[in-house]
């Protein structure tokens, strides 16, 4: 669910049993016009024009500005909130454009999605055209912030946090402030957002996505997705078969395994990607002062955790000041394993040392600009829109079990063999209370042709869930990069290896005859 600018934070909430079905508009194959219609009263949608304008919403818009810099055009198209009521109320879906300059080779179009669920990626194109190469030039390269993300109509629960990616702490009295938490968290949402709600879902971005192929009069789209967006893309191909041309999916889910529960999946990856940074800090002790040895760093983390049960770690100094539980010690872990490079290393390592001092009694200091976002988005609501959009769609996906003992039952299993992370994976989460979902999780019954990009040690999504999306998928093709704790491959890496086979497949459109893999 990369850093926090990331595919995925928030890639788990809380669990998943099943769906009940309900009535709304399908999807018919693909037709013979540009814009491929999807079911009756939807062609005002597929049909409009949109207005490409300047992305710059005013003086304070610093990413707009860049956009309009660099060449980028926005607009707003315009979706029903409920596909079975075409005719109802709107919403508006943000996008945004870098068209293609080598236009005597122009490929398409190729739509992007950042992941999340609840990232926008109006932003992505330029850097795209950059990480493409010569390639680049050859696409009109679009970004879209998914319905109620971003520029796009808001969704926001008037949370105090950020996200809900929480540990059960220690104990049981831990636990239940968690479920009192969760609890009031999807209240507040349902109290705002009733009518809502139950159009926040996977299937019916997809459905925006066919509305933005069909606007930009496009037969086919390519598409790149990370993380959750690998989702959304098999997603896609399943309800509407035939109407993608290129495809990369970085970070791939197993689309059975998505649900409010998905990160139990990485329980195991987690608490490896730990031991991993463990031995790298070990070795810089004289920088981080965290031990000399994995066992030794391990440790120091654990008494952190327990100091923090008894009461409170105050890090940071004012403005940048902030009380840390057993409950949010080990999200400040989660954040900081999505990637295994020594920047990424140095960055836990600071904030772990900070937790460290807080924890041996300490003065405060001053926090670096990173970790203070970091910790600003698990204790205020500076995000909450983001964490409300995340949640609702993952609850809106997969319903989740009810009944807390569930998730208490596997939090204790899981203590001994995942000390760090198994009361954390195995949380529950707003979705315990959530409304079930109108539709039945996607099942993949269309084979697709896709390029899969994952690494062994992915924290945040297993590389035993690209292996079976690839299963299922027979024409798709895997890359995989060996021996690296890494969350999102392509361009964020910089592994040449991977970057230069997209290229070649998003140049080309050919997949490569047999599976590849890359070095870390």
């Amino acid at each position: 669910m990369r850093h926090i600018r990331i595919p995925t934070l928030g890639l788990a909430l809380a669990a998943c049993l099943g769906a009940a079905p309900a009535a709304t508009a399908t999807a018919t194959p693909a037709g013979t016009s540009a814009a491929s219609k999807s079911g009756a009263g939807l062609d005002r949608y597929y049909d409009q024009r949109l207005g490409w304008g300047d992305c710059a919403k005013g003086p304070d818009d610093a990413m707009g500005r860049d956009l309009d810099k660099a060449g980028v055009q926005c607009a707003d198209v315009t979706v029903p909130l409920d596909y079975a009521k075409p005719q109802g109320r709107t919403i508006t879906v943000a996008v945004s454009r870098l068209k293609a300059t080598d236009t005597r080779h122009r490929i398409g179009s190729m739509l992007l999605n950042n992941g999340g669920p609840g990232n926008g990626a109006v932003q992505s194109p330029p850097e795209f055209h950059a990480w493409m190469k010569k390639t680049g030039p050859r696409y009109d390269i679009v970004g879209f912030d998914p319905r109620f993300v971003g520029r796009s109509t808001p969704l926001d629960c008037g949370w105090n946090v950020g996200t809900n990616l929480f540990s059960a702490g220690l104990s049981r009295a831990s636990f239940e402030r968690q479920v009192a938490l969760h609890k009031d968290l999807a209240a507040k949402c349902r109290a705002g957002n009733a009518d809502v709600l139950p159009h926040v879902s996977t299937r019916n971005t997809a459905r925006d996505m066919d509305v933005i192929r069909g606007a930009l009069g496009e037969r086919k789209i390519s598409y790149f997705g990370y993380s959750y967006g690998t989702y959304l893309g098999t997603v896609y191909t399943q309800m509407f078969p035939g109407r993608t041309d290129r495809m990369v999916l970085d970070g791939a889910i197993d689309p059975r395994k998505f649900g409010p529960r998905l990160l139990k999946e990485a329980v195991g990856e987690n608490e490896r990607a730990l031991a991993d940074w463990a031995t790298w800090a070990a070795a810089r002790d004289n920088t981080y002062g965290l031990g000399r040895t994995r066992a030794q760093v391990l440790a120091t983390i654990d008494g952190v955790i327990k100091k923090s049960s008894r009461a409170p770690l105050t890090v940071g100094t004012a403005p940048d000041a902030f009380r840390l539980d057993d409950t949010q010690v080990p999200f400040v872990l989660l954040a900081g394993l999505d990637s295994d490079t020594d920047a990424s290393r140095a960055s836990l390592g600071e904030q772990v040392s900070v937790l460290a001092k807080a924890a041996a009694g300490q003065a405060p200091t001053k926090l670096s600009p990173q970790f203070a976002g970091l910790l600003r988005l698990a204790t205020t609501g500076d995000q909450s829109n983001m964490g409300s959009s995340q949640t609702a769609v993952i609850c809106g996906d997969v319903a989740a079990p009810r009944d807390p003992e569930v998730y208490w039952r596997d939090i204790q299993r899981s203590r001994a063999a995942y000390p760090r992370f198994g009361a954390v994976n195995n949380n529950i989460g707003p979705c315990a209370f959530w409304d079930r979902p109108r539709e039945k999780p996607t099942q993949v019954k269309h084979d697709a042709k896709a390029l899969i990009v994952s690494a062994t040690g992915d924290p945040r999504t297993p590389h035993k869930g690209a292996v079976a999306l690839h299963d299922q998928l027979p024409s798709s093709k895997l890359i995989t990069v060996k021996g690296a704790n890494r969350h999102a491959v392509y361009g964020l890496y910089e592994n040449a290896c991977v970057d230069k086979k997209v290229n070649r497949y998003l140049a080309t459109g050919k997949l490569p005859t047999g599976d590849q893999s890359c070095a870390k």
